[in-house]
This record gives structure tokens, C-alpha cells and sequence, in this order.
């Protein structure tokens, strides 16, 4: 091929590569802020205390993402989030919403509680969510010391197991036990297992109680809760424990809108999950049928692209109004 005609082929591709990678327009809702430049990243380190051997602090790692600044406003400190993820591990859930919460000027800080713990199999998780409540405050006292960083303006954003852990942090039996004094302005837990929170009678098939297992949910701090769970999600079978949940949390904390919750129709759980479509196996699902029948029922992961957007657009305005 003559070099003259394939400049002028590999111009053409390389414009049309160009657009290809500019990604995909914005879900409604979401909007571009602006940045200067992409956001300044570095892969941190924190002790958090270890419950299950008192005296030998974990060591959690996780990814700061940090938004650079421009203008008038470059010296402010910014809010950030911290995100936790769920019980497979750090997966694109967390750079999904990483990505749109950068681009409004919200800081990130992505905490890996498994490796913390060094799970590396598919399956392995701690024996209650409680434990792992401390690795999200020590992360909220991380971020409280940086110096670009408002540690009274910081979120904390979940899926699954890690909704647990961000509605846990709402509560103020927890945040007395772990927060050091300090509590999260605002929360948002995707498909948190609404069921199984003030459920007595199911966590005593696993000989514990709602406060010691991580799931009472009665006094929260004052913090404003988003909960988005899908319709089909197979650990609720609806949208009504998570919906019947808050309504108890605003009616016992003598609010209305303390407590709001988003059903997705027909998403299943972990709709967000823009990833290969998976199944596993949990004892907790089907509002905790294995406990009665011995088999642990099938937990379905399909991603819906319109609807992770969707909450992804949600989720940022929910944390540029709270911050």
C-alpha cells in the first residue's frame, strides 16, 4: 500500500477509533462537570481494628481517586465517598460509580476488606457483617486526615455485602462502637438485604442477634439513606422488605424522608454489575429459605446497562445534594 493512501486510511480510522472511545453519551440525569484533567489517583494504606484477633490490626488497602481543581475554587477541600464493595470483591461496580462521583467533584476512596483479610476464593466472606464495620470508619478517619479532603462532608456507598456495611454505619449502636467519634453525612446501600435486618428469629438460626450480628436497624445517626434494590432481587423476592424496612426507620427516628428507597423494575440483584452475567449460591437468599430446607438458594447477577445508569445518575445527585 502506498504510504499516501494508507495515511489517509489510518487517519480516518484513527478519527473513528477517536469517537468510539469517547464512550457512551451520559444515561438522563447525568451531566459533565468539567474537570481539569482526569483525577489524581494513589493506592493507600490503613489499619483497622480486627475483631476476630484484638491486637492485630488489619492492614486495608484501597484507591483514592481525587478530582483535580481549576478556577477560584482550586484550594477547597472536596467530599469525598467512600466505596465498599460486595461479596465478590472489587469488581466494576466500583469504578462505575467512581468515575461519575470524580466527575462531580466528589472524591473516592475504593477499600478491599477481602484482601485485608487474604480471601481469595470465590465464597469466602466473614461470619457476620459486623466485622468488617471498622474497615469502613477507619477509612472514613483516613480520609478525614488528608489534607484536600473535608472529613465532615464524607459518604459511604455500598453493594451487597457492602450495602450492609453502609447501612450499618447508619446506625448509631455501631457508630458509637467503631466511629471514634466520627459518623458518615450520608449513605446509599444497593440491594442491602433488607429481610434480614431486626430479623430475630433468623439470626438465631445462625446463634446470634440483630446487634451482634451487624443487622439491627433502629436509632440511626440523623444521616440521610438511599436504598436501591430491583424488584427481582433473589435475596428480598421484591422490593417491599427494603421498602417496609424504611418506613419503620422514618416512623422510630421521627422522620418521613430519612429513609428513601428506589425499586428498579424486573432488576435482579446486582443490576449495576456491568459485567458477564453470573450466578452463585447463598444461604441468605430467598429470604433465608436454606434455614428451614437445607438448600442455598440461587442468587441471579444481571446486568441492566439503562438501569445502572440510571442509579449511577441518582446516586451522584443523592450525594451533591448531602455532601
Amino acid at each position: 500500500m502506498a504510504w499516501q493512501g494508507w495515511k489517509g486510511t489510518a487517519l480516518t480510522a484513527l478519527a473513528a477509533l477517536a469517537t468510539w472511545t469517547a464512550g457512551p453519551a451520559r444515561a438522563h440525569g447525568e451531566h459533565e462537570h468539567g474537570a481539569a484533567a482526569g483525577p489524581a489517583v494513589s493506592f493507600v494504606q490503613f489499619s483497622s481494628p480486627n475483631l476476630t484477633a484484638p491486637g492485630t490490626p488489619l492492614t486495608v488497602q484501597g484507591k483514592l481517586s481525587v478530582p483535580r481543581q481549576r478556577g477560584w475554587h482550586g484550594h477547597r477541600k472536596l467530599p469525598a465517598v467512600v466505596i465498599v464493595h460486595g461479596s465478590a470483591g472489587i469488581d466494576a461496580r466500583g469504578d462505575f460509580y467512581e468515575a461519575a462521583l470524580n466527575d462531580a467533584g466528589i472524591a473516592t476512596l475504593q477499600i478491599d476488606m477481602w484482601q485485608a483479610r487474604g480471601y481469595t476464593a470465590p465464597g469466602q466472606r466473614p461470619a457476620a457483617p459486623i466485622l468488617t464495620y471498622p474497615d469502613a470508619f477507619s477509612a472514613l478517619q483516613f480520609l478525614a486526615q488528608q489534607p484536600g479532603i473535608d472529613g465532615a462532608r464524607v459518604g459511604v456507598l455500598g453493594f451487597s455485602w457492602g450495602g450492609l456495611v453502609s447501612m450499618g454505619t447508619a446506625e448509631r449502636l455501631y457508630a458509637g462502637q467503631f466511629g471514634g467519634g466520627r459518623t458518615f453525612k450520608a449513605h446509599v446501600a444497593h440491594y442491602p438485604v433488607c429481610y434480614a435486618w431486626n430479623n430475630a428469629p433468623l439470626l438465631a438460626a445462625v446463634r446470634s442477634t440483630p446487634a451482634q450480628y451487624g443487622v439491627q436497624w433502629l436509632a440511626l445517626t440523623g444521616a440521610p439513606v438511599l436504598i436501591q434494590v430491583g424488584t427481582k432481587d433473589d435475596y428480598d423476592n421484591s422490593a417491599k422488605p427494603c421498602q417496609d424496612l424504611a418506613a419503620a426507620a422514618n416512623a422510630s427516628n421521627g422522620s418521613n424522608s430519612l429513609v428513601r428507597v428506589v425499586a428498579y423494575p424486573d432488576a435482579t440483584h446486582g443490576w449495576d454489575r456491568l459485567m458477564v452475567p453470573m450466578t452463585v449460591n447463598d444461604p441468605f437468599a430467598n429470604q433465608g429459605s436454606f434455614f428451614s430446607t437445607g438448600v442455598p438458594p440461587a442468587v441471579k447477577f444481571t446486568p441492566d446497562a439503562e438501569q445502572a445508569y440510571q442509579s449511577r445518575g441518582r446516586v451522584v445527585r443523592f450525594f451533591e445534594r448531602q455532601l
